[in-house]
């Protein structure tokens, strides 16, 4: 290939690069962008398998110690509820009922010291849960024991709606009872997360900045249950016949984990709305230069260098300058 031939070919690679460039700085200027990075920068995948690992070994424990305390027909309606959220019928449904029990086996099984580990592992998801909203708005550490305290409010909050849905489901006569469980259940999950999200960032955050997060997981959630209704059985139909009990735990990590996605996204779609410069950041900021309350301290500083794919995996963090001092998180 001649001088002749290799420069222009040289210069169309270096124009190809130019262009690409130049469309990657204006998506980063768009939502879009703004949530990828964001995203990127929370080291999404890392955080969602911890979310959904924390998850899994709460959820079940803590549903059976409050069925240990709730009337038969609540208990029931409990079961039911969690049976349609996840999919489970047939053979693997029996297995799962045989954990409710009767409320007497129930208690036996929910002794003061299983009751205390119990809550332990559901504060300890709530514990990675608020690290993905601090990490989201670039809050620093700290809140000590008072972290504590707000895991186990948000636990008994958590408790309260379920046992709450199964009171309406088992009250309301035929198939009124489970619309309005279904509609009542659909405004209380997005008011529980609005507040939980507030209540994970320490109330730093102002609330109107916080709706996004509200809605995309409330309504989400719900979607991705019904969603979940039509493709859940067949999984766990299947993990049960091949590999038992067992089974069923492992399509239930795949549900939790396709959840912990959707909350962690749906926190770092909330900053990467208020930050931009239009109306509806404008108004989630409450036309305020950030969406930091008064008087709390300001936001930890952004990545330093653009952020790789490799940072979603917990990698690229390490030395690169990625959001300083939040790593501890």
């Amino acid at each position: 290939m001649t001088e002749q031939e290799t420069l222009p070919a040289a210069s169309r690679a270096s124009r190809m690069r130019l262009s690409a460039a130049s469309y990657a700085t204006r998506l980063e200027a768009t939502v879009v962008g703004r949530l990828w990075s964001r995203l990127l920068e929370m080291e999404f995948v890392d955080r969602s398998v911890a979310l959904a690992a924390k998850a899994f070994v709460s959820f079940f424990p803590l549903l059976i110690l409050a069925a240990a305390v709730s009337p038969g027909s609540v208990r029931q309606e409990m079961l039911a509820i969690i049976a349609n959220r996840l999919g489970v019928s047939g053979e693997a449904y029996e297995t799962v009922r045989q954990a409710f029990a009767s409320a007497d086996q129930a208690r036996e099984a929910t002794e003061l010291f299983s009751a205390v580990i119990t809550v332990a592992f559901a504060v300890s998801f709530t514990t990675a849960l608020q690290r993905v909203y601090l990490r989201a708005w670039r809050r620093p550490p700290g809140g000590g024991v008072r972290n504590k305290g707000r895991a186990a409010l948000w636990v008994g909050a958590f408790v309260l709606l379920l046992v709450v849905l199964s009171l309406i489901r088992s009250l309301v006569p035929g198939s009124s009872g489970p619309v309005l469980s279904w509609a009542v259940g659909l405004a209380a999950t997005i008011g529980l997360w609005w507040w939980t999200a507030r209540l994970m960032v320490r109330g730093e955050v102002r609330w109107r900045a916080l709706l996004p997060t509200a809605v995309i997981t409330g309504v989400g959630t719900w979607i991705y249950a019904l969603a979940s209704s039509v493709w859940m059985p067949g999984n766990v139909s299947n993990q049960f016949a091949e590999f038992g009990a067992f089974g069923i735990a492992m399509a239930i990590v795949s549900w939790f984990t396709g959840l912990a996605f959707l909350i962690v996204a749906a926190a770092a779609a909330a900053p990467a709305l208020a930050d931009g410069e239009g109306k509806v950041g404008r108004w989630l900021r409450a036309d305020q230069q950030t969406a930091v309350e008064t008087g709390a301290a300001p936001a930890l500083p952004g990545p330093s260098r653009p952020v790789r794919l490799s940072d979603a995996f917990g990698r690229g963090s390490r030395g690169s300058g990625v959001v300083p001092g939040s790593v501890s998180h």
